[in-house]
């Protein structure tokens, strides 16, 4: 990593994980491998901080660590890519198996649990179709007719306006929203 930490993919240690490396890393991978309109690929640190953001639409009581596990959903991709649902699923448990202990690690790293417990994940997943349906009609050439059979048609009140931009704007972006749960978590604590 650039911070000069060594990360073992097989038995990753949290002690070794920064969110300097992480905004970094997920700031230069690109949703949809990059088949996106505009300048800039639209990078998993933005699709991550609007995740965050409509979870907290959809759950406004939701506390700062939720809202910070919400930000972390796909963090482990910081070391291991962006890959497309279908290609997780030829890969198997093996990869399943890799980006769970990555997870785990980023989580306790934070002073967060382990393991996302089921109805927060089912909340995550709920805002990652929302935001991949915009992501999908907004920057990737889906019709709406596509978006809604593939993510489900977003519920009213939730509208986006997708921008890609640099990678050190999505990187700061990211590294500032982290900043701030950590703050608001530790307030309640």
């Amino acid at each position: 990593m650039l911070s000069g930490r060594r990360l073992d993919l097989l038995d990753p240690s949290p002690v070794d994980i920064e969110v300097d490396d992480i905004a970094h890393g997920l700031a230069r991978v690109a949703r949809w491998n990059g088949q996106t309109l505009g300048d800039h690929a639209f990078s998993v640190a933005e699709h991550s901080v609007i995740v965050e953001q409509i979870c907290g639409q959809l759950e406004p009581a939701l506390p700062a660590a939720d809202r910070l596990m919400a930000l972390h959903h796909d963090a482990a991709e910081y070391v291991i890519g962006d890959m497309i649902s279908p290609f997780k699923t030829v890969l198997g448990d093996g990869y399943k198996d890799i980006e769970n202990r990555l997870t785990e690690a980023i989580h306790v790293r934070f002073g967060l649990p382990a393991r996302l417990p089921a109805k927060l994940k089912k909340l995550i997943k709920r805002a990652d179709h929302i935001c991949a349906w915009y992501e999908a009609t907004q920057l990737a050439g889906f019709s709406t007719d596509e978006a809604d059979r593939f993510f489900g048609k977003p519920p009213e009140g939730i509208t986006l306006e997708l921008a890609p931009c640099a990678p050190t704007k999505a990187q700061a972006a990211f590294v500032a929203r982290h900043e701030t749960l950590l703050h608001e978590m530790e307030r309640a604590a």
